[in-house]
């Protein structure tokens, strides 16, 4: 009897240092991680379970189907997701009703914002779930100064490229004079004249082209 007593409490300790083991990441201090395995956390059931991230494999055969109601405005939008989307994914699909670009979404869930990256099951979100969208104007703001700031560099390179074909044409017939004159000819000097005028003419278009980073190298090559 003692002996089959002691040999109960040798699989009792096995299985408790297991999971200690498990929830520690089988680190012997308790706190360290082995190469490949995985973090855990805490679900808001208080259910212990293998962090999730994005890049994570989804059975789509397991994994349930929800519908929630995304509020915007005065208007309501139902959209059917997997429960294990994240909110950026959920942005993405409202994108088209909304007619409100995924950057410039705010999604609220018990009235805390959500990060894009989040998983919606994490932070209790179920089937029949209300959800409230907002526009995010720092957001909007931004990417209205990036596509200025874009388009505004691509009329800088357009007007470089242009004046570059211009000043390439206006040294050929620079190479045709200095031919003549090589040969004992001569040039008219009001042809001097005019192809000098009209050199400087593209240069100081050149200078009046405000350019950033690899437009302003080009700038500089010309």
């Amino acid at each position: 009897m003692m002996k089959m007593k002691n040999i109960s409490s040798s699989n009792n300790n096995n299985r408790t240092n297991g999971l200690s083991s498990i929830m520690n990441g089988g680190g012997s201090g308790g706190c360290r991680s082995e190469p490949g395995s995985k973090e855990w956390e805490m679900r808001p059931g208080g259910m212990l379970v293998q962090m999730r991230t994005a890049d994570s494999d989804r059975n789509p055969a397991l994994v349930p189907t929800i519908r929630v109601r995304v509020k915007y405005g005065s208007i309501y939008h139902e959209v059917n997701i997997s429960s294990q989307a994240t909110f950026g994914e959920l942005k993405k699909m409202l994108s088209g009703p909304t007619g409100l670009h995924h950057e410039d979404q705010k999604l609220l869930y018990k009235d805390k914002e959500r990060d894009s990256k989040a998983f919606l099951d994490m932070v209790g979100v179920k089937d029949k779930s209300k959800i409230v969208l907002m526009e995010d104007p720092i957001s909007q703001e931004k990417r209205l100064l990036e596509r200025r700031k874009n388009a505004k560099m691509e009329k800088a390179a357009k007007s470089i490229s242009e004046i570059s074909l211009e000043i390439d044409r206006l040294a050929g017939r620079v190479s045709a004079f200095e031919s003549i004159i090589s040969k004992g000819g001569k040039v008219v000097e009001t042809d001097v004249h005019n192809l000098i005028e009209l050199l400087m003419n593209q240069l100081l278009k050149l200078d009046g082209i405000m350019a950033d980073g690899d437009v302003k190298l080009q700038r500089k090559m010309q």
